[in-house]
C-alpha cells in the first residue's frame, strides 16, 4: 500500500528532529558589592533530574534527584544567595584552583625558582590560596540545550595570580544527559610554566541536604588498594600504605559512619575523620576510570563517580561545625555530607614520586568527572 505525502513527511520529521528533553536555562543569582552580576544555568533532562551552576567560583549550587518513590530533593550542599557564598565560604560545589588540595607551607619550584602560594590552611596552602578559582566570577562562554544540555564556563587567572606564574586560561563545562549523567570538564592552557590541578568540590548527601539522616549512612565503595598517609598537617607523607586491614578499606561497600571515629587510627585523629587522598591509580589517563561508589539506603539514590586522574580525594565533611544553613534552612553540622575530588595527589610538586603538576605553553590540561546517578537501587557496574 503506496504511503501517503503527508504521512511520509511526518515520518521523516520525527526522523530527521529527535525529540530534545535536556534543557539549559539561564537566570540570576545576585550581585557582588561591587555591582558585578552572578548568574546562574540549570541544565534539566526529561528524568526529573537537575543541575544549577553558578558563575560566582563555577559552582555547583544545586543537584536536584528523584528517589525510589520519585520524591525529587537537592543532593548538593550549598547556600540559597550570594550573600551566603560572600560571608561564609565553604567550597560549597566549587571549582578549586589553581591547584586543589594543599601545597606544604605553599612554596614550589618550577624550573629552579621557588614560587610561594598564600598560606591559608594552618602552615599550609589550600586549594589555591586566600583568593582561588572558588571565590572569583567566571563568564558563561556557552549554553546549550539538547539531548545533552551544557555550559561552559571561562576564567583567565593572570600571571602572578596568587603567586603562581603563568596566565592561565580554564574552561569549566558541566553537561546533563538523559543518563543522568552529570560531567565535568576542566580544560587549561597557560602561556609560561605553571603548575594546575583542578577539581570539583561538591558535598552530596544523597538523602537531602539538610536531611536529619545525614550522610554517614552512606555506602561507599573505593577501588583502591593503597592511600596515602599524611602529617598533622594534612600534607602526605610520601608513603604509598596498603589499606588492608585498616579503617581506609573500601574496596567492599561500607557507611562512612562505621569507622569514622576510630581514634586508634591516629590518620583520622589527625584528619578529625576521612580528609586523604586513595591512590587509584598513578597517572592521569586519556579515559575515564571508575573512581567510587555511592549509595544511601534511606533514598536509593546512588552515583557511580568515573574520571581520568589517579588519586581520589574523600573527605567526611568533619569541619561542618553548625554555623552555616542551607537552601532548606537546615543547619549543617559535622557528617552532613561527603566530598569526592578527583585530582593528582597532594603537594605533588614537593614530591618527585608523585608524578608532576606542571603545565606548559602548548600542553592543555584536562580533567573529566563523570557523576552517573541512579535512583532507586544501588549503583552497579557499568561499562564506559
Amino acid at each position: 500500500m503506496p504511503v501517503r505525502p503527508l504521512v511520509l513527511a511526518l515520518m521523516l520529521t520525527s526522523i530527521a528532529t529527535p525529540a530534545v528533553a535536556a534543557t539549559a536555562k539561564r537566570g540570576s543569582f545576585g550581585k557582588l558589592p561591587d555591582g558585578r552580576a552572578v548568574g546562574s544555568v540549570t541544565l534539566s533532562n526529561g528524568h526529573g533530574v537537575s543541575a544549577t551552576i553558578i558563575t560566582y567560583g563555577a559552582s555547583l549550587q544545586s543537584v536536584v534527584l528523584p528517589d525510589r518513590a520519585g520524591k525529587r530533593a537537592d543532593v548538593a550542599l550549598g547556600y540559597a544567595t550570594l550573600d551566603d557564598y560572600l560571608a561564609k565560604p565553604q567550597y560549597f560545589g566549587a571549582t578549586v584552583g589553581r591547584f586543589a588540595n594543599r601545597i606544604a607551607a605553599g612554596r614550589y619550584k618550577i624550573d629552579g625558582k621557588e614560587y610561594q602560594a598564600p598560606v591559608n590552611n594552618g602552615a599550609n596552602s589550600l586549594h589555591g590560596g586566600t583568593v582561588g578559582f572558588d571565590k572569583v566570577v567566571w563568564d558563561i562562554v556557552s549554553v546549550k540545550s539538547g539531548p545533552t544540555a551544557s555550559v561552559t564556563l571561562r576564567y583567565v587567572s593572570p600571571d602572578g595570580d596568587q603567586g603562581y606564574p603563568g596566565t592561565v586560561t580554564v574552561d569549566a563545562t558541566y553537561s546533563l544527559d538523559e543518563s543522568n549523567a552529570l560531567r565535568i570538564e576542566y580544560r587549561a592552557t597557560t602561556d609560561k610554566a605553571t603548575i594546575v590541578n583542578l577539581s570539583n568540590h561538591a558535598y552530596w548527601n544523597l538523602s537531602g541536604e539538610g536531611s536529619n539522616n545525614g550522610a554517614m549512612g552512606t555506602l561507599v565503595t573505593i577501588p583502591a588498594a593503597t592511600y596515602l598517609p599524611t602529617d598533622s598537617g594534612a600534607i602526605p607523607t610520601g608513603e604509598f600504605r596498603s589499606v588492608s586491614g585498616t579503617v581506609f578499606d573500601f574496596r567492599a561497600p561500607r557507611a562512612i559512619g562505621d569507622r569514622v571515629r576510630d581514634a586508634s587510627d591516629q590518620q583520622l585523629v589527625f584528619g578529625r575523620g576521612y580528609d586523604h587522598n586513595w591512590v587509584i591509580g598513578r597517572k592521569v589517563t586519556a579515559d575515564e576510570h571508575l573512581m567510587a561508589r555511592a549509595y544511601d539506603p534511606n533514598s536509593g539514590r546512588g552515583f557511580e563517580l568515573w574520571s581520568n586522574q589517579p588519586g581520589l580525594q574523600f573527605y567526611s565533611g568533619n569541619f561542618l561545625d553548625g554555623t552555616s544553613s542551607g537552601k532548606a534552612g537546615k543547619i549543617y553540622r559535622e557528617g552532613d555530607a561527603f566530598v569526592m575530588e578527583p585530582q593528582i595527589f597532594p603537594d605533588t610538586p614537593n614530591q618527585p614520586t608523585f608524578g608532576s603538576a606542571r603545565l606548559a605553553p602548548g600542553d592543555v590540561y584536562r580533567n573529566v568527572m563523570t557523576y552517573r546517578f541512579t535512583t532507586g537501587s544501588r549503583p552497579q557496574p557499568r561499562a564506559k
